[in-house]
């Protein structure tokens, strides 16, 4: 094969197929003579032939552990095509179901073709579904920009929302609809959440690559699950594939401010029981197209923009949607729930009219649920509180059709005489504000717990002040490289965890989650984690963005990539104080590669005082009141200007007393 025809590599690549860290294959091209020679990129970005280094790594031992799935990516990356690469990769899915059917799509390549063969070989050697999920994981990341998928916190919640306000048993199998289904994310969802006798899926998508991949993962589920999934490829509003069927449940994320929806050849059209939804309404068009295939108690939950509650333009169909019952809660939730992730976006929850009135009388009251306040706190990226998201939705959903029961708080029964205005808003922080106000005692509790920050913090002040340095004596320092040679402690790389595995479930962190507030936003199974750390482990962020060294406290978590795990041998080194050192800024910024906030930390090249093990016990406490001085600041920065907040709105709606 010519440099031409192969297939290139970075060196973050090689590293993620090695199962290591650049470094570790910078320093591999540094040593070893046999290290295949650059065919393209430039020096800083060098790329690579994968053969050949999948050649050389073999030889010299380097994939002992590492399965197929790795080498296969970049050779999908390698189409170029996002439409083709994900056809392929769906085109794998079926020959790893059935290697004897040899129909595959019109649009695959040659090349392609024998890459999905390969793919399945490899699938059916180190577990088909796994294979796929991995694949398809890498190919949405791939293309993030270019597409929109419901998180899988989202589409749970939404899933559980909708079988929790439906009305009446389902007739034999319980039916969903997702009639904008991306690849699959809110079916795969509710096949999770759904504990019934038997599913039947109805999804829509109009992209074909889309659509082939939402069917593979379906296909896979239904494995396991008593499920019959129909995926078909059309444009739902303007061609409906389904025709009169109808659903128990429908979730929905559809587009987005799209003006080339349909609006002129659906002018006429038998779903705008409501209304003809405006040009610039087509959120209101996916609404009505949902209504129509609902049974009757069937519930739909669906993602929109803020601006479908407010704007004049679907004034009159909100209106009729409120009349008649069928929009029964809105839910504000934190930005950051999906894409895009600046906005607040919000679930509208519709429920078609029951057969009998006697098992839903109709309602004179909507349910407004503002959530945003479920984001987390003090962090510079949107990103919800999932657990306490989902328990106050699911709380408030419980609310709503028992009269006799108050919401939570931040939740409010709005009577439709007040929504029936000139304006029609159904945003619940209209409504919700007033409801939010502190009471005088909430108001008295964070102001002692601020006081008590105080204090706290003013302790740890003195007691830091007060420390002492020599000054002029040249302190002799060691590097993470060399006391992993010397046997000190091992350093293990994090990494992309695979979907499936088997016994339980372990948190993940990603880098992302440390650039929010340190919480994993996530759960992996067991026997999918290759790096999971344990109580007492050093963990390390080895990007500059997020650079951080810390002792890690708690039960087992898998390490996502760019995370490393650095495990003490506890007669040489005191994790403490080893995470201390590391955790210098300057330390970060000497072995950073260069000086952007994206680039790397080489972990090995991070400095550690050497000192004996007596002299690092002094150090490691002093490190950890540090630390906890830090936690400190910030909880009282998220406090105060919480107190600020509440403050503002009390003295706004008046009643001072001095």
């Amino acid at each position: 094969m010519s440099a031409h025809d192969a297939v290139p590599v970075s060196l973050a690549e090689i590293a993620r197929i090695a199962g290591v860290g650049r470094a570790a294959v910078s320093n591999w091209r540094r040593r070893h003579d046999s290290f295949p020679t650059r065919i393209g990129g430039t020096d800083v970005s060098p790329q690579f032939s994968l053969a050949e280094v999948e050649r050389w790594l073999r030889n010299n031992g380097k994939l002992r552990d590492i399965g197929g799935r790795e080498l296969l990516w970049p050779r999908f990356e390698a189409l170029g095509s996002r439409n083709e690469s994900g056809l392929a990769i769906a085109e794998a899915a079926r020959l790893m179901r059935s290697p004897e059917e040899r129909t595959a799509h019109p649009d695959l390549s040659p090349q392609a073709k024998a890459l999905a063969d390969r793919a399945a070989r490899v699938g059916r050697e180190e577990g088909p579904r796994e294979t796929f999920e991995f694949l398809l994981q890498r190919w949405l990341e791939t293309h993030v920009r270019q597409l929109s998928t419901t998180p899988p916190q989202l589409a749970a919640l939404m899933a559980r929302v909708a079988l929790a306000v439906r009305l009446g048993p389902a007739r034999g199998r319980l039916t969903l609809l997702d009639p904008a289904s991306g690849t699959g994310h809110l079916a795969a969802a509710a096949l999770q959440e759904y504990d019934g006798p038997g599913l039947e899926v109805l999804a829509c998508e109009r992209d074909p690559a889309l659509a082939a991949l939402a069917a593979g993962r379906l296909s896979f589920l239904a494995e396991e699950h008593d499920v019959r999934p129909r995926i078909a490829t059309a444009d739902t509003l303007r061609d409906d594939p389904f025709p009169g069927a109808k659903a128990d449940i429908a979730l929905c994320n559809p587009p987005f401010n799209e003006r080339d929806w349909g609006y002129e050849e659906l002018a006429t059209d038998q779903r705008w029981t409501h209304g003809l939804p405006p040009r610039t309404e087509p959120e209101l068009a996916w609404v009505q197209h949902l209504l129509t295939h609902l049974e009757p108690g069937g519930a739909a939950v669906v993602v929109l923009p803020p601006a479908v509650a407010s704007r004049k333009a679907g004034r009159r169909i909100r209106g009729s949607l409120l009349r008649t019952g069928t929009l029964r809660a809105v839910v504000s939730l934190p930005p950051g729930s999906a894409q895009p992730h600046s906005v607040s976006l919000q679930l509208w929850i519709l429920r078609a009219a029951p057969e009998s009135p006697a098992t839903a009388p109709p309602s004179q009251h909507v349910l407004l649920v503002d959530a945003t306040r479920f984001a987390r706190p003090g962090t510079r990226e949107p990103s919800p509180d999932w657990g306490s998201l989902g328990s106050f939705v699911l709380t408030s959903m419980a609310a709503l059709d028992q009269v006799d029961q108050d919401p939570p708080e931040g939740a409010v029964r709005v009577p439709l005489l007040d929504l029936l205005d000139d304006e029609v808003d159904v945003t619940p922080g209209r409504y919700t504000a007033v409801a939010n106000e502190p009471s005088h005692e909430e108001l008295a509790r964070k102001w002692n717990k601020f006081d008590s920050l105080l204090t706290d913090l003013a302790d740890h002040s003195r007691h830091l002040s007060r420390l002492a340095f020599e000054t002029g004596t040249p302190q002799t320092t060691t590097t993470v490289g060399d006391l992993v040679k010397a046997g000190a402690l091992t350093l293990r790389a994090g990494q992309q965890p695979a979907t499936t595995g088997d016994g339980g479930t372990v948190p993940l962190l990603t880098i992302a989650d440390l650039l929010h507030d340190g919480t994993p936003s996530g759960v992996v199974p067991t026997g999918s984690a290759p790096t999971v750390a344990e109580e007492g482990d050093v963990l390390v962020a080895g990007v500059a963005r997020a650079f951080k060294a810390w002792v890690h406290e708690g039960p087992p978590m898998a390490l996502g990539p760019q995370l490393y795990l650095l495990r003490v041998d506890a007669e040489k080194l005191e994790a403490h104080f080893l995470a201390g050192c590391l955790y210098a800024p300057t330390n970060g910024r000497q072995a950073g590669t260069h000086a952007s906030s994206s680039s790397r930390i080489d972990i090995r090249r991070l400095q550690v005082l050497q000192l004996p093990l007596d002299k690092q016990t002094t150090y490691a406490e002093t490190f950890r009141r540090l630390r906890a001085f830090e936690e400190l600041l910030t909880t009282a920065d998220g406090s105060g200007k919480g107190l600020v907040s509440d403050m503002s709105d009390r003295l706004a709606a008046g009643g001072l007393t001095v």
